[in-house]
């Protein structure tokens, strides 16, 4: 049986000011899961980024906040990072030894940067990941749209490679096992 945690990246008020792509469904199904591992007595736990001084990410900032519709509880762990992968410099990998987590079930901004960094890590380190469906997301590029970036990360690149890309009904039923 496994031992998973719910993370929740970056999903700081500055981006999602911003505006990405499917944002108000992603922060519903986030929002959905935080409820639903927060039930199931299952670790949720919060990293954010600190794009450093003078920055709209620079560590104190409002922007740097935790977006308040997700903000973590009093007891929850919240990891400050100031590279693309939650687990280079932070302690998460460390924690989540401790806390015997094998299974990560994986939500944030931006899909491209962050969440795929983040999520190449967790691999590397041997765990298990859960992309829930719709519970990551970014912005449009001189490149591709946000909802093209997100579709290629989360169905070419990762799903069935670095991670199982499921619906949020059945990441739900993980929490819940």
């Amino acid at each position: 049986m496994s031992n998973s945690a719910l993370l929740v990246v970056d999903v700081q008020t500055a981006l999602i000011k911003e505006h990405p792509y499917n944002e108000e469904k992603v922060i519903g199904n986030i929002k959905r899961l935080i409820s639903v591992a927060r039930d199931s007595n299952k670790e949720v736990i919060y990293v954010r980024h600190d794009d450093g001084i003078g920055e709209e990410l620079e560590y104190g900032n409002d922007g740097w906040q935790v977006y308040s519709e997700i903000a973590p509880n009093k007891n929850e762990k919240v990891f400050e990072k100031k590279y693309n992968s939650a687990f280079f410099k932070t302690g998460l990998n460390e924690y989540l030894e401790t806390k015997k987590i094998d299974t990560i079930i994986l939500t944030g901004l931006q899909t491209e940067y962050c969440i795929d960094a983040t999520l190449k890590s967790a691999f590397d380190n041997g765990y298990k990941v859960i992309i829930p469906e719709q519970t990551n997301t970014t912005f449009d590029n001189e490149y591709l749209s946000g909802q093209k970036l997100y579709e290629f990360y989360n169905y070419k690149i990762w799903n069935n490679r670095f991670a199982k890309v499921i619906s949020v009904d059945e990441v739900s039923k993980v929490l819940l096992g």
